[in-house]
């Protein structure tokens, strides 16, 4: 417990200290090459202010101007699960397109989960249901980008019990197994701010190589945890791991979104230089 205790203390008196420099993000960053990919968990579009209000979710989505996003909790969580935002108007004036899953007709995504692309073409999409007590899920998506590029993302909202979160982790993995290689990209809410061993999140690292360094995103108006996490299975590949900390971000959403930069260029020279899946020798 006392390891536990002070992992987090220090974690809450870095982002104490950083408080003063916490940059705001207001624009973004179109100029740099790569897929601008994202995370965000919209926590049913109610803000710090505890109002609901789905148009700032997408002010912010704009402001980032993902190639890729993952969203959490942008459904309903009871009931039919109503979807919250206006996908027709995200798909006009932001150009994303929803991946479709199959699940109750009146929701975006699968438990919540949903992941838009602005580029290529869908070829394979397949939700799934996470081990644990809750009803937590995750969408595993393939997307031609054209070119020769192809891409594989797994948008996944983890469980709050850390049991739970490693039997999710082992569930996914499998799922990587069963299917080809190729680039991928494991994004989302995954609940858990331990780092080192103790985080149910080293189970990835077979395949997802050493975690990256975490990034406070929880709560929005001091991050003080990283419950939101970006990985790839290919080194060199991903880069830029950045919270998007704007004004409008800090109330949308409990969360702020994570954001970073996927250079497929690099997936294909590691893939020339015979480098696999699970092989972070390099």
């Amino acid at each position: 417990m006392k390891k536990k205790d002070h992992n987090l203390a220090a974690q809450v008196m870095a982002s104490l200290r950083n408080r003063r420099g916490r940059p705001v993000t207001a624009v973004a960053d179109t100029e740099r090459p790569g897929l601008r990919v994202a995370s965000y968990n919209v926590h049913k579009c109610v803000g710090t202010d505890r109002r609901f209000d789905p148009d700032r979710v997408m002010q912010v989505i704009r402001e980032i101007g993902p190639d890729v996003i993952a969203l959490q909790e942008a459904d309903r969580r009871f009931g039919d699960r109503v979807g919250l935002l206006d996908m027709a108007r995200l798909s006009h004036e932001m150009g994303l397109t929803r991946v479709p899953v199959s699940g109750m007709p009146r929701s975006h995504g699968w438990r919540g989960n949903v992941l838009l692309f602005r580029e290529g073409m869908v070829r394979d999409v397949r939700p799934c249901v996470l081990p644990g007590l809750e009803p937590r899920g995750a969408v595993v998506a393939e997307i031609d980008l054209g070119e020769g590029r192809e891409l594989r993302i797994i948008a996944a909202h983890l469980g709050l019990l850390r049991w739970a979160r490693r039997q999710q982790a082992d569930f996914i993995l499998e799922l990587i197994k069963a299917r080809s290689d190729c680039p991928t990209v494991l994004m989302g809410d995954f609940n858990e701010w331990r780092v080192g061993p103790g985080s149910a999140l080293t189970r990835f690292e077979p395949v997802f190589g050493p975690l990256p360094a975490p990034v406070p995103s929880f709560p929005a108006r001091l991050p003080v945890l990283a419950l939101d996490r970006i990985l790839t299975n290919r080194p060199g590949v991903l880069s830029d791991i950045a919270v998007h900390d704007s004004p409008l971000a800090r109330l949308a959403s409990d969360h702020l979104p994570l954001k970073a930069r996927i250079d497929l260029t690099a997936a294909a020279k590691a893939q020339q230089e015979g480098f696999s899946s699970g092989d972070f020798s390099l």
